[in-house]
């Protein structure tokens, strides 16, 4: 199952030289002043926390660590990069630090969305559902942040849990509030077949195919449910599909022995 987590909210661009900051009384064509000492930290902070999520997105995770702890070097209290390092943590196996570091970010940035959101999918990977309930929840209070999100993190977390019910719940609230949520429209088809709601799980998972951008297990899932329902040539239009598309998938694997004498 998929988690989605926030980081930051595009790169910013890195310029080189001083930052310079302009007030309303200051014409167009007069030297501006420098920024302060506490906003260069805060920029050094950003800058480095950047730096960090561009070199784990490369995959150089050593790189980014140095980079990431540079940031909170210059500001300890630099939320995002709480929350890039921990993800980072998370990856290399130290949960105890990766927990660590998103709730601190919690603690700096209490009522928003993202750092809620990021600790709430970290309790549910280390199996703590109940836990994580709370901070989805607080997640959805933002009204600055993308709910549909945190809901169908809790949703995916209520799967875990077995509350299918709830997670069917959590779904269809995130749809009502992005009928575009892809992983929302998988996850409530997912939910719905698992609850032998075979009819409406077809209508939620041809929902999502109407978005272009089928995965091995969508299309597994539409052959399941077209399985179930009796629809032979609808399987094995996804069955294909899903062979040519995903050959070396898991799905693919699965429905080749499936197939196997």
């Amino acid at each position: 199952m998929r988690f989605e987590r926030v980081l930051i909210a595009g790169l910013m661009l890195l310029l080189a030289g001083c930052v310079t900051t302009r007030t309303d009384s200051s014409p167009l064509g007069q030297n501006m002043p420098r920024n302060s000492k506490t906003d260069q930290t805060a920029d050094a902070a950003r800058i480095h926390t950047e730096l960090g999520q561009r070199y784990m997105a490369a995959g150089d995770l050593q790189t980014a660590l140095e980079k990431l702890t540079k940031a909170l070097q210059f500001d300890p209290n630099y939320a995002p990069a709480h929350t890039v390092i921990a993800v980072l943590y998370e990856r290399i196996n130290k949960p105890a630090e990766a927990e660590q570091h998103y709730r601190k970010a919690v603690a700096l940035e209490p009522a928003k969305g993202a750092p809620n959101n990021n600790l709430g999918v970290f309790l549910c990977h280390t199996g703590r559902a109940a836990e994580a309930t709370g901070y989805f929840q607080k997640a959805v209070a933002d009204p600055f942040y993308q709910a549909d999100i945190a809901l169908t993190n809790a949703g995916v977390c209520q799967l875990q849990a077995h509350d299918v019910a709830g997670a069917e719940a959590s779904f269809r609230d995130a749809i009502a509030r992005n009928p575009q949520n892809a992983e929302a429209l998988f996850q409530l088809a997912n939910a719905l077949y698992l609850n032998k709601d075979v009819f409406r799980a077809r209508a939620f998972i041809q929902r999502f195919d109407a978005l272009g951008k089928p995965t091995a297990a969508s299309l597994k899932l539409g052959h399941d449910i077209e399985t179930r329902l009796g629809n032979p040539e609808g399987a094995l239009a996804y069955s294909k599909r899903l062979l040519s598309l995903f050959p070396d998938s898991e799905q693919a694997h699965t429905l080749d022995t499936a197939a196997s004498p």
